[in-house]
């Protein structure tokens, strides 16, 4: 039973956080750099490090917030259900 309580909450708190994660990724961009936008990875502009440099910061950012995301959901359906989502 709670598995199928947190499938539909997993997809759904999943879109909304990569959207949070977009946010967040953007505005830590724009105060670790100066610059409004992330450098795309086929942009002359930019050398090899500015490139990897963000792309790892965004996968950090992007990974830290679907953990939090998914453990509180999964803490919220056993709060809920009494069990834990497998």
């Amino acid at each position: 039973m709670s598995k199928l309580l947190y499938k539909p909450f997993s997809i759904a708190s999943s879109v909304a956080g990569g959207v949070a994660a977009g946010i967040v990724f953007k505005q830590v961009w724009k105060r670790l750099s100066g610059e409004e936008e992330a450098p795309h990875p086929t942009s002359r502009d930019y050398g090899w490090g500015e490139v990897l440099a963000a792309a790892a910061l965004q996968g950090a950012i992007f990974a830290v917030v679907k953990a939090a995301i998914d453990r509180g959901g999964a803490a919220g359906v056993r709060r809920f259900t009494g069990g834990w989502p497998d």
